[in-house]
């Protein structure tokens, strides 16, 4: 791993000097959050979820650095108003390291954590009693993003300091067995400006066949077919980017035909197609973030589950940029920014409804929310923002 491009990630938003950072209460004695019913990822991504709306506090769980000035103590725990949109802190699990993203398993009871450090791992955590399961190796350094296979039986991972991604079996107890495949990005070379590959995402098709890894430092978009018995990976595909775009995070359509691109390095979307059959990514023409000039690193995109906008979180404008999508989820128009309320929203994420839009905020240390319209897509800020340590990661349950 060459430090100096772990460094740059992780330190692109060093905190803003003066950032308030109080540390959440202790949760060793305090009760935990209250869960919700199970619901498949599916159900919870249909349309009709709108039509629901939840009361009473909701679990909120927060990703942060705990080895940084000002970080946390380990993974935030926090509730949330679903009505108003507002966070009241409720303690926090200790004893894993660096937890920067999180990820749930399908079942809601256990929680997976990365520990983004230079012996990089992945850490479970049962949510029943908040028990630490363990910590797993990734074989790699730097992971940076984490997710759950839609069967719930294999964890994926990417390792950005090493540009490699790694998949552990998920055991009945929710805890992680050895480390079955690492596969590192030898190939293509680094884009421009990029000493190496760095693994930034990697997530599972809406329709199951195919895993794709997001590599910022190769400008590629990599496709591969899961052996669900075997935990391997098998590489079936490649998409580039335009060189020097620096891909960082895919996010489908509902539709699972078309995705969009956030390239960090150059400040672009870019909608991309996708073949069922071969798993196949086409990358399209790069767009804008309505940024205007100057750095930006564009972080992350969501879709609404109705599919009909889109909205990009934007780290050096502080802002959110909403996008019409059109076509059948073909096409992307853009339609304005609005200010998060925070310094460098590294992360954003729906609650389950998609009536709420949560943004970590990393150099502010807060995490703002957002009422989300679904008839024109308009976001409305909640009341306060809501001070969390070297917030990067917020996942609403």
């Amino acid at each position: 791993m060459d430090s100096g491009g772990w460094s740059r990630r992780r330190f692109v938003g060093a905190l803003a000097g003066g950032a308030a950072a109080a540390a959440l209460p202790s949760c060793d004695n305090a009760p935990a959050p209250a869960t919700t019913p199970t619901t498949a990822p599916e159900a919870s991504a249909s349309p009709s979820r709108w039509a629901r709306r939840p009361s009473g506090p909701r679990p909120l769980h927060l990703g942060t650095y705990t080895s940084v000035e000002g970080g946390g103590k380990g993974i935030g725990l926090a509730t949330y108003d679903p009505a108003t949109g507002r966070i009241t802190a409720a303690g926090t699990i200790t004893g894993v390291g660096d937890p920067s993203y999180l990820a749930m398993h399908p079942d809601r009871s256990t929680l997976y954590a990365v520990d983004e450090r230079d012996d990089g791992a992945v850490t479970a955590v049962r949510l029943s009693d908040r028990k630490v399961l363990g910590r797993r190796s990734t074989g790699g350094a730097a992971p940076c993003h984490l997710s759950v296979h839609p069967g719930g039986r294999w964890l994926l991972s990417a390792n950005y300091g090493s540009g490699s991604v790694a998949v552990h079996p998920i055991e009945a107890s929710g805890a992680l067995g050895e480390r079955t495949a690492l596969v590192r990005h030898s190939s293509p070379p680094p884009g421009p400006g990029q000493e190496g590959p760095h693994a930034h995402q990697c997530v599972t098709s809406p329709d199951g066949r195919h895993v794709l890894a997001v590599d910022l430092g190769t400008d590629t978009v990599y496709t591969y077919r899961l052996d669900e018995k075997a935990g391997t990976l098998t590489e079936v595909a490649q998409a580039q980017t335009r060189p020097g775009a620096g891909p960082r995070h895919l996010t489908f359509h509902p539709g699972g035909r078309y995705a969009y691109l956030a390239n960090e390095a150059d400040n672009t979307v870019a909608v991309c197609s996708y073949d069922r059959a071969s798993g196949r990514v086409t990358v399209g023409e790069a767009q804008s973030t309505g940024t205007g000039p100057g750095t930006n690193y564009p972080a992350q995109l969501l879709v609404t589950a109705n599919g009909r906008y889109a909205y990009l979180a934007n780290r050096g404008h502080d802002s959110l940029t909403r996008y019409a999508v059109e076509a059948d989820g073909a096409r992307l128009r853009l339609l304005d920014t609005v200010p998060v309320g925070g310094d460098f929203p590294r992360q954003i994420a729906f609650s389950p409804e998609g009536t709420l839009l949560f943004a970590a905020n990393q150099k502010s240390s807060t995490v703002t929310v957002f009422h989300v319209d679904e008839a024109n897509g308009e976001l409305r800020r909640a009341r306060e923002s809501f001070t969390s340590p070297v917030a990067v990661c917020a996942l609403p349950l």
